[in-house]
């Protein structure tokens, strides 16, 4: 999938990406700015997430549920993360290990631990309304 798209077009880009990816771990690359955390909440939204969504920047990890209450995935940002064991010691090993989502923002900062067949999703800003997404 190589596409262009604007926010308003975001929810389509979702569910496409939810259609065709195989792996329910979804790496995000790209520079600050670039759309990571708005394409999370539109695929939290898709995939029935009541929560609205939000960048777990300062709390490393956001968990979400469906309408139902049950599990729905895992949301974490490793911006800040000055190295790999900050994820081990957090236990990031449980979370992958559970049914559900999980979106990675800023995945090259632990990438020995991203699992074999995660999606590698790569977002780059065209201009101020568009960006281009790209699955690796």
């Amino acid at each position: 999938m190589d596409r262009n798209y604007s926010e308003d077009q975001i929810h389509e880009v979702a569910r496409d990406l939810i259609a065709q990816v195989r792996s329910k771990v979804f790496c995000l690359y790209g520079e600050m700015g670039s759309g990571k955390t708005t394409l999370i909440k539109a695929l939290v939204k898709e995939l029935g997430g009541i929560d609205r969504g939000s960048s777990p920047t300062f709390g490393i990890v956001n968990e979400y549920q469906d309408r139902d209450g049950r599990l729905l995935g895992f949301h974490f940002d490793f911006y800040r993360l000055e190295d790999e064991m900050e994820a081990f010691d957090l236990g990031f090993e449980d979370y992958l290990a559970q049914d559900a989502w999980v979106f990675i923002e800023w995945p090259e900062k632990i990438a020995s631990l991203i699992p074999e067949g995660a999606a590698k999703v790569c977002l780059d800003v065209v201009d101020e309304i568009n960006r281009k997404l790209t699955i690796a």
